[in-house]
C-alpha cells in the first residue's frame, strides 16, 4: 500500500517559497534612509468611500533618492490621501503641492537604524516558523506513510529530503536578514 507512496515535495517547496516571498514583501516596507515607492504600497486611502491603495489614486514615482512622490489624479482625493499617508505610521510628513504629494525621506539616526534592524530579524524569524510548519506538516504525512506501511529506507530518503528543503529556505532567509540588515545600518 505504501510501497508507492510518494511526497509531494513541489508542494512543499512552493508553500516554503510562499514564505520567503511574504519576508521579501515585508522587508521592502522598512525604510532604509532611501526613497522606495514599496514603502507606499500599504497606505489605504479613503476613495469614493472605500478603502483603496494609495498606488490606485495616484502615480507614485521616486524621482531622487530621500524622496517620493505621488500624483493624485482627482483633486477631491489629495487631502484624504495626505490623511492616510499622515496616519499610515510610516513616520514621513506628506508636502502637498496642488495634486502632488511629496514624500522627503529623513536621514536615519543610529538608534531607529537598530530598531528598523530588530523589526528586520523579527520578520525573518516569522519566515522561519512558517518553512518549520510546513517541514512539520511534511514529517507528519512521512509519519502516517510510514505507520501505513512505508519501509524505514523510504522514510529516511523522504525525511532527509524534508530536511535539506528546510535547511536550504533557512539559509536563503538569514541570507535575506544578513543583506537587510546591512542595507539598513548602512549610513
Amino acid at each position: 500500500m505504501a510501497e508507492d507512496f510518494e511526497l509531494d515535495i513541489d508542494d512543499l517547496q512552493r508553500r516554503m517559497d510562499g514564505a520567503m516571498n511574504a519576508l521579501r514583501q515585508e522587508f521592502s516596507t522598512l525604510r532604509t534612509g532611501r526613497a522606495s515607492a514599496a514603502m507606499v504600497e500599504p497606505v489605504m486611502v479613503d476613495a469614493y468611500g472605500a478603502m483603496t491603495p494609495i498606488n490606485q489614486v495616484g502615480t507614485v514615482n521616486v524621482p531622487e533618492p530621500r524622496m517620493v512622490t505621488i500624483n493624485i489624479w482627482d483633486k477631491s482625493l489629495v487631502g484624504a490621501a495626505e490623511k492616510a499617508i499622515r496616519n499610515s505610521g510610516l513616520g514621513i510628513n506628506p508636502v502637498v503641492d496642488g495634486t502632488i504629494i511629496r514624500l522627503p525621506i529623513p536621514e536615519l539616526n543610529e538608534e531607529r537604524r537598530r530598531e528598523l534592524s530588530k523589526v528586520a530579524a523579527q520578520y525573518a524569524e516569522n519566515a522561519r516558523i512558517a518553512v518549520r510548519n510546513v517541514r512539520r506538516d511534511g514529517m507528519d504525512q512521512l509519519k502516517k506513510a510510514k505507520a501505513d506501511g512505508m519501509s524505514e529506507d523510504d522514510h529516511k530518503f523522504w525525511a532527509d529530503e524534508v530536511q535539506a528543503l528546510t535547511d536550504r529556505e533557512i539559509a536563503a532567509i538569514d541570507a535575506a536578514l544578513e543583506s537587510k540588515q546591512a542595507e539598513i545600518m548602512q549610513v
